[in-house]
């Protein structure tokens, strides 16, 4: 498959023939029903440059076209950030988020998000796109994050992140020093009913798990830098789980940090592994640490 103009066109190959449109956009190709529905109620499918409908067959050298590369609204207002690419395409998006900006708006006009920055990146590349982010970090959190760049990928990169094809690695820097060297966390969280913005482990709160290790202990500093993987993606959800076995990360006042050091929570997302959402090519990419975390590292 490939992009010409505004189009992907995607040549049936022989396994793919001998369906209908619908069958080779939802089964082969992993787009939502949905979807198919809006691209045919917008006309923006077409075989072999004539308009199609979901119904008509396919044969083997067809060529399968959609109308994915259009303009659109960015969602929320462009403004001027510093923006850290790691990997971008036609496809997709992957930046390196710095510590104390939200990844996006939670309130209609809100400027000042990494979702601003995005989209006057877009606007100076001359690409009116939506931004659409495929998972998101804490404002005080630094990172790799993911967006779409079409509705397609944005299906597929979900549907990937739901069946934990995505994987997240963190780097932590936590108090104390742990008694397993790795592990995993396996506790439910939900909300404090206490505190607005604080999470805490739950009964009845939604499933949350963290496979950890510790990478090297720093003996002077009594400090231990941890890697976490999550399968999960609950709001705080490493934050809770490592100050849930008495290990918080340091500068996390909101979850019983005593070492201020920092004067947010010491937590990196360093690393994404996933397939690419449309060639299905492993995607490895890893985010520089901010300079405020690499003292603790260099030791």
């Amino acid at each position: 498959m490939k992009r010409v103009g505004e189009w992907l066109e995607i040549n049936i190959l022989e396994n793919w023939a001998n369906n209908t449109i619908f069958h080779v956009l939802t089964k082969e190709l992993g787009a939502s029903k949905a979807l198919v529905q809006k691209w045919n109620q917008a006309k923006s499918i077409r075989k072999n440059d004539q308009q199609a409908d979901v119904n008509h067959r396919l044969q083997v050298n067809d060529c399968l076209s959609l109308h994915l590369f259009i303009k659109e609204d960015y969602s929320v207002i462009p403004e001027q950030h510093p923006i850290e690419v790691l990997y971008e395409d036609d496809h997709m998006l992957i930046v390196n988020k710095q510590a104390g900006i939200d990844t996006h708006p939670n309130a209609p006009g809100q400027t000042g998000t990494l979702a601003n920055g995005i989209a006057y990146y877009y606007q100076l590349n001359d690409e009116q796109l939506k931004v659409r982010h495929i998972h998101r970090l804490d404002k005080d959190t630094s990172g790799a994050i993911i967006f779409a760049k079409h509705d397609l990928s944005h299906t597929l990169l979900d549907k990937a992140l739901e069946q934990r094809q995505i994987k997240r690695t963190y780097i932590a820097v936590a108090e104390g020093k742990l008694s397993q060297a790795k592990g995993t966390i396996d506790k439910p969280i939900g909300k404090d009913r206490h505190h607005a913005t604080r999470r805490r482990i739950s009964p009845t709160g939604q499933k949350a798990i963290t496979h950890f290790q510790v990478k090297q202990y720093i003996p002077d500093q009594q400090l231990s830098i941890v890697e976490l993987r999550l399968d999960t993606g609950r709001t705080h959800q490493i934050r809770v789980h490592l100050s849930s076995i008495g290990h918080p990360i340091i500068g996390d006042v909101l979850y019983g940090a005593k070492k201020r050091i920092l004067n947010r929570q010491a937590l990196h997302a360093a690393k994404v592994t996933l397939p690419h959402p449309l060639t299905g090519e492993k995607v490895e990419i890893e985010a520089d640490f901010p300079k405020d975390m690499l003292p603790f590292l260099r030791k």
